[in-house]
């Protein structure tokens, strides 16, 4: 059974035309009317809006509203694609009532932010946060830098009945993690920043930990299978505002797949290092990296994505774009 979710946030539901049930996580505190902001979140990381997301996107009179993918919640789509996830932000964008929205996508969420700016006429801009880049992408090498966890998960992951008996172990673990214990079931993914990070935080972390496993492993599965096959759309041709946050001592989604990300889209978005993965918003630096060209940084506008200076934790500010 999937735990309650803090008073000021409320799952929901609703029913797309094949019947499927799509479910979704609306930050109750902010009015309806507000811009709207579609999260998606981490693998696996469903459940619970982080405090560290709410505060800013609140503070700058966002909605936030998390798709939970499926699997993770509602009906399963078996073998969707990170293109198919943009269908269902689609939807839901359309039952909230919205015309305009901006998109946020974190550690397996990066991908899936996106596919939206990419292929959705009413996504005005995009942050992708220590998003995974594309698999079979020339320009990387997907695994260098990862911990030795993730190395296990994406073999097991080429190979569907492995991923699902590694899954599901690990998944027994994840069903009851705590702060604590996390440290040591996710030890090869934690760098100091991330681990000290985990020491200082509130329980939200874990609590989405639980909450993702807690209708078993399907929606952490047909991730990992969307991951190492084509997203179904063209990176390079994202035209739109983005801007991409990763972190150099990220053991997760090595700081590599930003770079990647920022160099394969036409629009010269913005990379910034933010350090590690889970501590991302109390972490990025001021300075984006060397290789941030001249186009990159002019990306950064007033009608971009951007980093506030008036937030400590470094989260971003949307002008009339969406509003």
């Amino acid at each position: 059974m999937r735990e309650a979710l803090p008073a000021d946030q409320e799952l929901r539901s609703f029913t797309v035309a094949d019947g499927a049930v799509v479910e979704y996580i609306f930050d109750a505190a902010v009015e309806a009317d507000r811009p709207l902001l579609v999260y998606h979140h981490g693998t696996p990381a469903a459940g619970p809006i982080s405090v560290d997301l709410l505060r800013p996107a609140r503070a700058r009179g966002f909605r936030t509203v998390e798709l939970v993918r499926p699997g993770y919640g509602g009906t399963r789509l078996p073998g969707r694609t990170v293109a198919d996830n943009a269908a269902l932000t689609a939807e839901l964008v359309s039952h909230l009532g919205a015309e305009r929205f901006a998109s946020c996508g974190w550690s397996g969420g990066g991908p899936h932010t996106l596919a939206d700016v990419q292929l959705l006429p009413n996504c005005v801009a995009a942050v992708s946060i220590a998003g995974v880049a594309p698999y079979d992408e020339p320009d990387i090498d997907f695994l260098a830098g990862m911990g030795q966890d993730n190395l296990d998960e994406f073999a097991a992951a080429l190979e569907p009945e492995a991923l699902e008996g590694y899954l599901a172990a690990v998944a027994a673990e994840l069903a009851h993690v705590t702060n604590e214990s996390m440290r040591e079931a996710m030890g090869s993914l934690l760098p100091p920043a991330d681990l000290e990070h985990i020491n200082t935080s509130s329980d939200d972390l874990a609590a989405s930990l639980r909450w993702s496993v807690a209708q078993g492993i399907w929606g952490w599965f047909d991730d990992d299978i969307a991951f190492t096959r084509p997203w179904g759309f063209d990176v390079r041709a994202i035209s739109k505002p983005i801007v991409v946050l990763q972190g150099s001592e990220d053991l997760m989604v090595p700081f590599a797949h930003g770079k990647c990300s920022h160099s394969c889209a036409n629009s010269s978005p913005a990379a910034r290092d933010c350090a590690i993965s889970f501590s991302w918003c109390g972490n990025c630096r001021s300075s984006p990296p060397p290789w941030i060209s001249k186009a990159g940084r002019q990306a950064l506008s007033r009608r971009a994505l951007l980093p506030s200076r008036r937030c400590s934790r470094r989260m971003w500010s949307l002008d009339d774009r969406v509003t």
